[in-house]
């Protein structure tokens, strides 16, 4: 019997030196690792919205009457009459070429005029007093005339020498120099521009695919880019003919005169051809493709849930959910990037 109670003690003894760390440790350890997992978020709160979608597209300020002034006839410019910024008028001369052959020939006729005209007017005195004959008279009205005509001739010629301006408006540009040499169209480029600002006008290309999705009438607003500015407006006019090359189609919006608007200046044009008063929206960036189908985040119980969605248009970064949100729901707007389904969360 001694020999029992020997044993027994000493196991009593281990027990009581190893049994109480096991418990702290099934304790502890899972409170750690639940806190480790759970990943900082931020949340946006779902709520019906006035959702607009706009088409968006860079556009560019052109004036409705915007031309290249040049000369009629090749020639050396010798005189150039305006300079950048002037107003001028319709048929007002911008710039006068050398035009000395013709006024030589037109020099040269004046001494035959001033005879056949003297002639011409004896003729007729004659005539009155019943001396010549009507084929003398006639003679000296012809050879008067003839001469006549070729000055007329000679001016019109000469006034080819000239560029005029076809428009009202204002010297936008000057790209000849007195002694350069001026050619009719002025190669595109060479010539007097004159724009008028009282009839301007935004111009864009949309490609094909927006044929039938914008229409005359459409609000749109320009946000003009240098003016840090933006105007509001109607659609004018949309093509309904696609370029072969291009494969877009041409809307306009007419400006009329406005200080703030300049020819060649860059803006936004946005057209607004959607509107839903009810509509829930959420940020661009939280939508994720997936191979079955468009999904984001909510916070839901403390945990993400991934949620598939159906998405409609989008404008502005935003996009419109039309199925898979409800009102209140709370979409994970960040850090939903290392975040999995039923990942644990804390809002932050």
């Amino acid at each position: 019997m001694k020999r029992l109670h020997y044993l027994i003690i000493p196991a009593i003894i281990f027990a009581s030196c190893g049994g109480g760390k096991t418990p702290e440790k099934k304790t502890e350890t899972p409170a750690k690792v639940d806190s480790a997992k759970a990943i900082p978020v931020a949340v946006m709160t779902v709520q019906a919205i006035d959702f607009h979608g706009y088409v968006e597209v860079q556009s560019q300020i052109v004036g409705d009457e915007n031309v290249l002034a040049t000369s009629q006839a090749p020639g050396t410019v010798s005189n150039i009459m305006v300079q950048v910024g002037q107003r001028v008028g319709k048929g007002q001369v911008l710039a006068i070429l050398d035009a000395a052959a013709v006024n030589q020939q037109m020099d040269a006729l004046q001494p035959q005029l001033q005879l056949t005209k003297a002639l011409y007017e004896k003729q007729q005195t004659l005539w009155k007093e019943n001396i010549g004959t009507e084929v003398q008279l006639m003679s000296a009205k012809v050879a008067y005339e003839s001469v006549q005509k070729q000055l007329e001739a000679l001016k019109t010629q000469k006034d080819l020498y000239r560029i005029v301006s076809p428009i009202a408006g204002v010297v936008d540009q000057v790209t000849i120099k007195v002694g350069e040499i001026s050619t009719p169209g002025g190669n595109g480029t060479m010539g007097i521009r004159v724009v008028s600002y009282d009839k301007l006008k935004a111009e864009a290309s949309l490609g094909e695919n927006y044929l039938g999705k914008v229409k005359q009438g459409d609000p749109v607003i320009l946000v003009l880019n240098s003016e840090n500015d933006s105007i509001k407006t109607t659609l004018s006019y949309v093509s309904q003919a696609i370029d072969p090359t291009s494969r877009a189609f041409t809307v306009v919006v007419r400006l009329g005169n406005n200080s703030k608007l300049h020819p060649n200046m860059a803006c936004e044009m946005k057209i607004g051809n959607y509107q839903n008063p009810h509509a829930l929206v959420v940020p661009v960036s939280v939508i994720q493709k997936t191979q079955d189908g468009t999904m984001l985040y909510v916070a839901s119980g403390g945990k993400a849930k991934a949620v598939m969605v159906t998405a409609g248009r989008n404008s502005n970064g935003q996009v419109e959910i039309l199925d898979g949100l409800n009102e209140g729901d709370q979409v994970i707007v960040k850090g939903y990037e290392g975040i999995d389904n039923g990942q644990p969360i804390s809002i932050q």
